[in-house]
């Protein structure tokens, strides 16, 4: 396998809560944990086998390969300021839409990032092998270094630009944060009108699957595709007594009508 790294953590979130044991399960070892949320950072430690609980976001005592700043992205430059690390360390962040350039007051030379492509919650297990993961430094020997740390979790490790990270994020927003909200609002009004979510999860697994199996694009349905107005209106008046999700649902609508339409 791939050299055995010595990795530092700073942050207690979720990614960190699961980045830490799976670096630890492919065969590295975590040294030290910072986070300036105490109680958090403690819960973290105990996932670990030695690691120390650092009270300042100082790494000199521990002498880590790498530094990894799994926090949350306005908190990157500050956290950066604030972290003391030797030059012979690399610092990277995991962030999805923060250039590298975010790590400019690092107190090494050597910065890079390091981003895994998942949603995490604390309460579900994440298999890393399949999280893609998008690498990037400022110096080749560290691109090599952490292409070789994340081909130790993942079967999907590739450099990625901090330019084409954030288009590839913003994609990710439109496939995950809006598609759960748009999930949440369907769950709201099912509640609002006495009805049970539960029929409509084969609907969403059908969808999802469909979709990956044969392609957005091919797999959409529904009254804006057909161009079915008298449904759509027939919606939207259900929809008078919540004009914004009204809003969001003649937008959504004649955005498809707008796609599909020769």
């Amino acid at each position: 396998m791939a050299k055995r790294l010595r990795i530092g953590l700073i942050g207690s979130g979720n990614v960190a809560w699961h980045l830490g044991p799976a670096l630890e399960n492919a065969g590295h070892h975590l040294v030290g944990v910072y986070s300036p949320t105490a109680k958090n950072a403690r819960a973290l430690q105990k996932r670990l086998y030695e690691a120390q609980l650092l009270s300042e976001p100082d790494f000199t005592g521990v002498q880590p390969h790498v530094v990894i700043m799994a926090v949350k992205d306005d908190v990157i430059p500050y956290a950066t300021g604030e972290a003391i690390i030797g030059n012979n360390t690399l610092l990277v962040h995991t962030s999805g839409s923060k250039p590298l350039s975010a790590l400019g007051y690092a107190s090494t030379s050597r910065k890079g990032v390091f981003y895994p492509l998942q949603t995490f919650s604390k309460d579900r297990k994440v298999d890393f092998q399949h999280v893609p993961l998008l690498v990037e430094a400022e110096h080749k020997e560290d691109e090599r270094l952490l292409l070789e740390l994340g081909k130790t979790l993942s079967k999907q490790v590739t450099t990625m630009s901090s330019a084409n990270r954030t288009k590839l994020h913003v994609s990710a927003v439109f496939a995950c944060n809006f598609t759960n909200h748009l999930l949440t609002i369907s769950q709201q009004i099912m509640r609002n009108e006495s009805l049970d979510f539960e029929l409509l999860k084969p609907l969403i697994a059908e969808t999802l699957s469909k979709s990956l199996e044969i392609g957005p694009e091919n797999a959409q349905t529904g009254p804006a595709v057909r161009g079915d107005v008298e449904t759509l209106e027939k919606h939207m008046q259900f929809l008078d007594k919540a004009p914004r999700l009204a809003e969001i649902y003649q937008k959504l609508s004649q955005h498809i009508l707008d796609m599909y339409t020769p």
